[in-house]
């Protein structure tokens, strides 16, 4: 089973991708994609890792190549969150010409190997601003990692203030 959660920025998409997470029976793996980088950076991890704790989950910090992630077969699996994975794949030393092809083949790499896969991603793009090529392309990237999961996920769940709105499939 795959889910693909999404949203805009607050909106309660990883709280609802928890709670999904949290009706497994089984090994609960979240895979964490932010980078460290910067103090900021930094702070969050430290606030998610406390956020975390006790809930059962075993934390893989994977900024790259989830598909290589060390998690055993049969479990379930949440990445969080698309957003920082397309950013690490893109400008950290990669020269990917096609950022989406690599991640959407790792996501079908990573989902063939758990039981359930629960993705969280950003509603980008949406907002009129005018941005610069680099952003432009990583927002191009992310619509078009979030359009493919969409095709072959079983649901597609859009946070709307903290609202679950079923796009494909339903709320669980």
């Amino acid at each position: 089973m795959i889910t693909l959660v999404t949203g805009g920025s607050k909106c309660g998409k990883s709280r609802y991708a928890e709670k999904l997470f949290s009706l497994f029976d089984g090994g609960k793996y979240y895979i964490a994609t932010m980078s460290p980088v910067g103090a900021d950076a930094r702070e969050i991890i430290a606030r998610h890792r406390q956020m975390r704790e006790g809930k059962g989950y075993i934390t893989i910090e994977c900024q790259r190549d989830i598909c290589n992630a060390d998690v055993p077969e049969k479990n379930a699996v949440l990445v969080e969150c698309m957003g920082n994975l397309l950013a690490n794949e893109m400008f950290v030393g990669n020269d990917i010409f096609n950022p989406a092809d690599k991640i959407v083949s790792d996501i079908k790499t990573l989902a063939g190997k758990v039981s359930e896969l629960i993705i969280v991603t950003n509603e980008v793009g949406g907002d009129g601003i005018e941005y610069s090529p680099e952003t432009k392309l990583y927002i191009s990237q992310l619509s078009e990692i979030n359009r493919r999961i969409s095709e072959f996920a079983d649901n597609v769940i859009e946070c709307v203030y903290g609202i679950p709105v079923p796009r494909k499939g339903a709320v669980i």
